[in-house]
């Protein structure tokens, strides 16, 4: 005996497409999770390697095995992001599905109303005939039951094709519920420029410590082990109290693979007791060189 495999609607296929999706990424992120703990604890050796001061042939053994370890986390997360899409796309396309099973719907019920109308415009048709026919066969003529046919005619004949609009309006309802109509939204006016304050000549640089300093009144901080973007004339104080590091120094290179560069968008900005003042820095050190110019 053959069986047929039965056709699915669109709202069943991507319903099924969907929990395909969704046991896909569930996986997914199981495996993430165990690199990002692998990923976690490579990072800590490192970080202990570097801290102690470990020759460069071990602190690049352990630069080359936390890499790996990052990019199988890097792809696991890329292919997460990706399925992540995919999964949202399949949504709004259910979503799209079910609106336009439910618009299908609405139209197949007017259409069928149109269609009951038609049916029932005979059996109208004809009750009306008969009721003109009953006095126009009638042996006597009596203005009354004349005047009645004649309304009862007319009545037909309005009903008959105010029925033939209702009807053909109805299916043009249909097919713009079939259709779906959408109101674009009116666009919003343009947010006028502000004008943009003056440049600050910057270096990228790596900290060290938690800083803060100030621009236009403004209190900046930077996390410690972050990639910031600091102010040169504040460079040399830091770098002179080892606040900050160059990007291609060897501890920055190994702190950077253990820490990364957005330790901001990680742990937040830090608390400003804990930061060490630029500005202030700086400020001591101009008032030692005058006193020891004095």
């Amino acid at each position: 005996m053959a069986f047929f495999k039965r056709d699915l609607s669109p709202v069943q296929r991507f319903e099924a497409a969907l929990k395909t999706k969704q046991a896909e990424r569930s996986k997914l992120a199981d495996r993430l999770s165990l690199a990002e703990s692998v990923l976690g604890e490579k990072r800590a050796v490192a970080e202990r390697l570097a801290v102690a001061g470990a020759s460069n042939a071990k602190l690049e053994r352990a630069d080359a095995t936390l890499r790996t370890v990052e990019d199988r986390a890097k792809t696991l997360r890329a292919a997460l992001a990706e399925l992540d899409a995919q999964i949202a796309s399949n949504e709004r396309a259910l979503s799209e599905a079910r609106a336009q099973r439910e618009r299908e719907t609405r139209a197949d019920q007017i259409e069928q109303l149109a269609a009951a109308i038609e049916q029932a415009l005979p059996r109208f048709a004809g009750g009306a005939a008969a009721l003109v026919e009953v006095v126009a066969g009638s042996a006597v003529t009596i203005a009354e039951a004349a005047g009645f046919s004649a309304s009862v005619d007319a009545v037909r004949r309005e009903v008959l094709s105010a029925a033939d609009l209702v009807c053909w309006e109805l299916r043009a309802l249909a097919v713009r519920t079939r259709v779906g109509n959408v109101n674009v939204p009116l666009l919003a006016p343009p947010v006028a420029a502000q004008p943009r304050p003056p440049e600050i000549e910057r270096q990228s640089i790596y900290t060290l410590n938690a800083l803060l300093w100030r621009e236009g009144g403004v209190v900046r901080k930077a996390p410690a082990f972050a990639l910031v973007e600091l102010p040169k004339t504040l460079l040399p104080v830091a770098l002179r109290y080892q606040h900050v590091d160059h990007l291609n120094a060897r501890r920055v290179q190994t702190l950077m693979h253990v820490h990364g560069s957005d330790a901001l968008e990680k742990s937040g900005e830090p608390d400003e007791a804990q930061c060490v003042d630029l500005d202030a820095l700086a400020a001591d050190e101009q008032s030692s060189t005058r006193a020891d110019v004095a």
